[in-house]
């Protein structure tokens, strides 16, 4: 029988988790824990990281896993490397299930940068107001350029107040709206939004509410990961499993 490790904590990983649970697939959905309260998921769970590479390819041996299941943000670079390294270490089948990135449409104002420091550098300059919709883990490197006040959106409250002396901080889990989005930059009077190309529907309101303004977005290209199976849709991991059984492995 299948035993599936999951590295979740994206909307893809929670509806592959709902599948696996539907067939009767043992699985164990493994959180980084970076947010405190994660919905509830109809499958074991564990919190934690794992002690790189070795201690996730010894993870995978100890637990007699047969499949892992890469479902972690696109901008998850570390624990995806970590990932395919520990699979080959273990000799366990891997696959990665993520989402396209997004692509610039009619009436988008994208300038894109490869990464944080870039976007960083890109703010040299008078003072603006600023939706910086990253999330927590990299706030702290924007106070480099602390002269611009920004809106944080964070999914829970820090236990510490960011280290930006001008901030406004939401906390709010989505999914968000057009609509919301609008009336929330308005009200903050935001003229650019800094984003992480993470793609998917779950996560674009703001791309959408941006373009309905005419506002200019800072997109931050995803990182470069290791050569590596992806697949799109939850339903191709399933398939993959049951290829994969069919086989014997």
């Amino acid at each position: 029988m299948p035993n599936i490790l999951l590295l979740g904590g994206t909307t893809e990983g929670s509806a592959l988790a709902r599948l696996l649970a539907v067939r009767g697939i043992g699985t164990t959905l493994s959180y980084a824990g970076l947010t405190a309260h994660p919905r509830a998921q109809p499958v074991p769970v564990r919190v934690g990281g794992f002690g790189g590479v070795a201690g996730l390819a010894d993870y995978l041996r100890d637990n007699r896993v047969t499949h892992l299941v890469d479902a972690t943000h696109p901008f998850a670079a570390q624990m995806s490397a970590h990932a395919v390294a520990a699979a080959r270490l273990a000799g366990v089948p891997h696959i990665a299930l993520t989402r396209p990135p997004w692509q610039p449409v009619a009436g988008d104002r994208w300038t894109r940068v490869p990464d944080i420091d870039a976007a960083v550098a890109a703010l040299a300059g008078p003072v603006r107001r600023i939706m910086l919709a990253l999330g927590r883990m990299h706030v702290g490197a924007f106070a480099a350029q602390a002269q611009h006040h920004y809106l944080l959106r964070f999914v829970d409250a820090p236990d510490r107040p960011p280290a930006l002396p001008r901030h406004s901080l939401i906390v709010d889990r989505g999914p968000f709206t057009r609509d919301g989005d609008i009336a929330l930059m308005q009200a903050h009077g935001v003229d650019l939004v800094v984003a992480k190309n993470a793609g998917g529907s779950g996560a674009d309101a703001k791309l959408v509410a941006a373009r309905a303004l005419g506002l200019p977005v800072l997109m931050i290209d995803r990182p470069i990961l290791p050569e590596r199976m992806e697949v799109m849709r939850p339903e191709e991991v399933i398939a993959w499993i049951d290829h994969a059984a069919d086989r014997g492995v």
